[in-house]
């Protein structure tokens, strides 16, 4: 018997081992693929045709076949661990149905050539979905906080009221961030839509001596240029995990804030009843199960990501790169994809109780800052100490029992004697207009301001924003579906034998 390193394909079939784990792994990822593999292999037929590589008759049984295998939904095509891959499951019912015509499918291709077309049509379809839900996301953020500019608001950092505001600038606060990330996506979309197609193993092929028509027969802008590089890029997939977590991980943030509201202790927004669920128990809960959902998608994302990057920090050229990218990221992009429109759904619908957030703006002190100011300014002192004998004033009121409108000229003249031994001259001033909490906002008229004038500008420009990604992310959509129709029908009339001119 020989031992040492062996050449060659192996003798032995596979292990039962390697059935139950890898062999199945892949095969469970075969729906998503199944479209984009029959794509990749009509493309590369037509291709070697043009090039007179495939005589027609092979040519012709071959593309009558993939076109019926691109008929029959994934779950109907007899993808088996048992046999290997899902390529080796496709070989062998080519083989099966053609004999060996179906070899040469294999001519100037490794099998991950074919893999890595199909998961970049698979993908660049979920991230138009995912861009366009994230328009639609950030035109209803933008839409609600123009009806909100006058739904005065107490704006909080640590859960702590902070500052006058109003809830339709807190909710464009989400907006641009949802706005930056559909961007990053549009950016990861690009990446994707670049065709490894024609890289033959790591060097080219002598076969394809032009990458070109296979990359248009598809509807990819273009090629990757190296073609080791493009059968082993993995940076694209990173930046469209990060992107989608980042996009849930904002919608995660507001969640959270939105199931803090809608407890009866804040009882500022009312999730729908379509996004609630009951307690089989206790008749008087209304949970906001959305938003559960919404923050448990952000966790998952970012489990995503960190396994991602994990796998990949294997050394290059090997198959672990990618083995599990063929699954994680397409489900990724669908959970970030079903998030997003859940999230789009509650803001939709829920309810905004504006009179109990003036209430709360109206019981406490968020006018501080700005009465620190004003003093600051009208009675000569430095921000430091006029900060402290607000401050003072602010903890004498509280502890009677008083809000921060009522607040007078005694009161700091009182706090400022304690702090510096003299009063500040504030006794018999009117205050009124420096304490109402509406004239705060609304002085608040510089760039991004909460001002309402301020907010609505921002709100349309958002809305305008939108409204744009979402006509270029479906005129992609449109053009990748054109691309789809011709590639079949390129190939149905070839198979036919009524039209013999393919790319080439």
């Amino acid at each position: 018997m020989t031992t040492g390193h062996r050449l060659g394909p192996p003798l032995d079939g596979p292990a039962p081992e390697l059935i139950a784990s890898g062999f199945h792994l892949e095969n469970a990822d075969a729906p998503l693929l199944h479209a984009g593999l029959n794509l990749a292999d009509l493309a590369h037929v037509l291709d070697l045709r043009g090039r007179d590589v495939i005589p027609e008759g092979p040519a012709r049984r071959l593309l009558a076949l993939l076109l019926e295998t691109d008929a029959t939904a994934p779950e109907d095509f007899p993808y088996d661990p048992a046999y290997g891959e899902p390529y080796n499951s496709r070989e062998r019912f080519f083989t099966e149905r053609i004999g060996d015509d179906a070899g040469w499918l294999h001519a100037g291709r490794p099998r991950r050539e074919a893999v890595r077309i199909a998961l970049r049509l698979h993908l660049r379809s979920q991230l138009v979905d995912l861009i366009e839900a994230s328009a639609d996301l950030a035109d209803t953020l933008a839409t609600t906080a123009a009806a909100h500019s006058r739904s005065w608001l107490p704006d909080q950092t640590y859960l702590q009221h902070a500052q006058p505001s109003t809830f339709g600038h807190y909710l464009l606060s989400f907006a641009y961030p949802v706005l930056r990330d559909a961007r990053r996506l549009s950016d990861a979309l690009d990446w994707t839509n670049t065709s490894p197609g024609g890289a033959g193993c790591v060097n080219g092929s002598r076969l394809l001596d032009d990458r070109e028509p296979i990359a248009e027969l598809l509807g990819f802008d273009g090629v990757i240029e190296h073609t080791r590089d493009a059968m082993w890029q993995t940076d694209g997939l990173v930046d469209m995990l990060a992107g989608a977590a980042s996009l849930v991980g904002t919608q995660s943030k507001l969640a959270e804030d939105l199931e803090i509201w809608a407890s009866s202790e804040f009882d500022y927004v009312t999730i729908a009843d379509g996004y609630s669920r009951s307690s089989v128990l206790m008749p008087q809960k209304r949970n906001p199960y959305a938003l559960s959902i919404i923050r448990g998608a952000s966790g998952t994302l970012i489990g995503r990501l960190t396994g991602f990057l994990a796998v990949i920090k294997s050394p290059s050229a090997r198959s672990d790169n990618l083995i599990y990218a063929y699954g994680e990221v397409p489900r990724a992009l669908d959970l970030a994809i079903r998030t997003t429109r859940l999230t789009d759904g509650v803001i939709r619908t829920m309810a905004v109780n504006t009179p109990r957030m003036w209430s709360a703006l109206e019981s406490g002190f968020c006018q501080a800052t700005d009465l620190a100011e004003y003093v600051m300014q009208t009675c000569g002192l430095d921000y430091r100490t006029a900060y402290q004998v607000v401050g003072i004033a602010v903890r004498t009121a509280h502890e009677a029992g008083l809000r921060g409108i009522d607040l007078d000229g005694p009161m700091l003249d009182a706090a400022a004697r304690d702090y510096t031994g003299q009063t500040i001259g504030l006794t018999g001033t009117d205050l009124t207009q420096v304490l109402d909490p509406r004239h705060i906002v609304e002085t608040r008229t510089a760039a991004g301001g909460a001002a309402p004038a301020v907010v609505e500008q921002m709100a349309a420009s958002c809305n305008h924003e939108a409204q744009e990604l979402r006509g270029a992310v479906r005129a992609r959509r449109d053009g990748f579906q054109a691309a789809r129709r011709r590639l079949l029908d390129t190939a149905g009339a070839l198979a036919a034998g009524t039209d013999q001119e393919v790319a080439g």
